[in-house]
């Protein structure tokens, strides 16, 4: 497939606003794909470059693209900012420079879908001093090849967000449709290998090579999610439930397979390099091959430390030893997913707990099981007395459905909710704080796309705001008078009073009140709320505990 014939189906689906006619479009176009072009046309609709679980990353930012495009069309990167800052969107920006290029000393060939992604993987893979000179040559090279509109969708898809409206679940629902396979195989494949380009090409085969897909060692799976709830609610809907402590600190799978470990955070990446310490208590407590789903906690003279200390360790790259002694870290271990080539995924909760009670020795999250509201209750007091985040209760015979944040696990903490949001954009702040951002745009997800949800100005020391100007100011998209917009790559966890409907947001919401809680940098775009999850949210409101 030509990267022109892709870019044309993109404009297409950009331009429709009905799911049912966007999925039809894709699974027209998913049988006549090769073995090689189908699971890379799959990850690029979606804005995806590498599998999910891949560590694989393009590492292109908005400089080093603006200086590319600068370079084809034949003016200053200065031009290509200006443009891009009056149109508001990249894309479209490099598509009208493309299409008054000066520069036409290149030899122009058509782009192959293959070679495009070939590209990316070169992109990903140079390393070293050089590493920025040999990606701005790639870059060069093809954007001198493209035509005006796949300057559009490569600059997007450089960035990391293909802005058509196709998520996961429209892609997933055009696989099911091309290939006639049943909708709950495909789901469960995609959970399993956590690369929806990979299932489509077994969607291809038939039902039976979904069927036999299953998660493996060193290859991440999207983590269990909770939403929130009541213990209430939890106990009228499945009677005897387990409690478990909610730790203020990061989430981590770690993997081990003969006496191999790795650990990998919420946002799949591997940081064994960053937690020797956690990797080697885990080692040592098992002498199984293992995927384990737990929470490393910061603790010092017994007592845990807010979730920010966890994160220093976790961004530590240099002097690792002296930081071991500073900040211990402790694993705390709720859920086996793996065993010794056994899947345990579609395992009962409780038969979870049981299995990881055999094959772990210590490091295990405290848990009580109960059917009696005042013995959770008391867990959760205690929980909060002794400096810990919550509970959460887990329905017995919930099984592992990695990346679903679904009602089987909630999770109970005090009055106050909170919600993970993307930054957007920023205003420049005043007086003492004109050098930084003062105030922030976030947003939702909302069929594959972000949507504007809230500002948040509220709860930043000056050192925080320091912080987070470092974070983002090298992912700055456009600029016009004081607003920014920002290339999204950043989390916020914002605290609010409630939501409430609004015709200021694109997504129809607004937070109330709304304070900046902390960066949550071990949560990526995709762990963010989308908009059913807020109109839900919205919805509790309104409902008895």
């Amino acid at each position: 497939m030509l990267f022109a014939e892709f870019s044309a189906l993109c404009a297409r689906l950009e331009a429709l606003s009905g799911r049912l006619e966007m999925i039809a479009l894709v699974q027209e176009h998913l049988p006549g794909l090769s073995e090689a072009e189908l699971p890379v046309f799959v990850r690029f609709l979606m804005g995806k470059i590498f599998p999910d679980w891949s560590p694989d990353k393009v590492g292109v930012g908005p400089s080093l693209l603006y200086e590319g495009v600068a370079y084809v069309a034949g003016v200053k990167k200065d031009a290509v900012v200006e443009a891009i800052n009056r149109e508001g969107d990249v894309g479209r920006a490099v598509e009208q420079i493309l299409a008054r290029k000066e520069q036409t000393a290149f030899f122009s060939a058509e782009l192959e879908l293959e070679e495009v992604y070939r590209d990316f993987g070169y992109i990903a893979g140079v390393g070293g001093s050089r590493s920025q000179r040999e990606k701005l040559k790639v870059i060069r090279r093809l954007f001198a090849n493209a035509q005006p509109l796949e300057g559009r969708y490569l600059a997007r898809l450089l960035l990391g967000e293909l802005r058509i409206g196709m998520g996961e679940g429209n892609v997933r629902e055009a696989v099911v449709r091309a290939f006639d396979v049943p909708a709950d195989l495909v789901e469960h494949a995609h959970q399993a290998c956590n690369d929806l380009g990979e299932v489509a090409l077994l969607a291809r085969k038939g039902a039976q090579a979904l069927s036999d897909v299953r998660i493996s060692v060193f290859r991440p799976v999207k983590m269990m999610l909770a939403q929130q709830g009541s213990i209430t609610a939890m106990l009228a809907d499945h009677g005897s439930v387990a409690a478990e402590i909610k730790y203020d600190g990061s989430r981590f799978q770690f993997h081990k397979k003969d006496g191999a470990c790795r650990i990998y955070s919420r946002k799949l990446e591997d940081v064994t390099h960053a937690l020797p310490d956690v990797v080697q208590i885990l080692d040592a407590a098992t002498s199984h091959d293992v995927i384990l789903d737990g929470e490393v906690i910061a603790m010092k003279d017994g007592e845990p430390l807010p979730f920010q200390f966890v994160l220093r360790r976790f961004r530590r790259k240099h002097d690792l030893a002296a930081h071991i002694e500073e900040i211990e870290l402790v694993p705390r271990v709720f859920d086996l997913l793996y065993v010794d080539g056994e899947s345990l995924i579609d395992t009962p909760f409780s038969d979870r707990r049981a299995r990881l009670e055999a094959v772990l020795s210590g490091c295990i999250a405290e848990q009580i099981v109960s059917a009696d509201a005042d013995d959770l209750e008391s867990f959760y007091q205690q929980a909060l007395q002794k400096g810990h985040e919550g509970i959460m209760i887990k329905a017995p015979h919930s099984t592992y459905t990695p990346g679903v944040r679904g009602k089987l696990w909630v999770k109970i903490k005090p009055a106050v909710d909170t919600i993970d949001l993307a930054v957007i954009g920023a205003e420049w702040g005043e007086g003492r704080r004109a050098r930084l951002f003062g105030s922030f745009l976030l947003a939702c997800r909302k069929n594959g796309n972000l949507v504007p949800l809230s500002k948040v100005a509220t709860g930043f020391s000056d050192e925080m705001l320091a912080l987070v100007y470092d974070l983002l100011k090298d992912t700055v998209l456009t600029a016009s008078g004081k607003e920014v917009r920002f290339e999204p790559a950043l989390v916020f966890e914002v605290g609010y009073a409630e939501i409430q409907m609004s015709p200021n947001y694109e997504g129809g919401f607004a937070l109330r009140f709304p304070r900046f809680v902390r960066i949550r940098d071990d949560k990526s775009i995709e762990d963010i709320e989308d908009i059913e999850q807020i109109r839900d949210r919205y919805e509790r409101q309104f409902t008895p505990a």
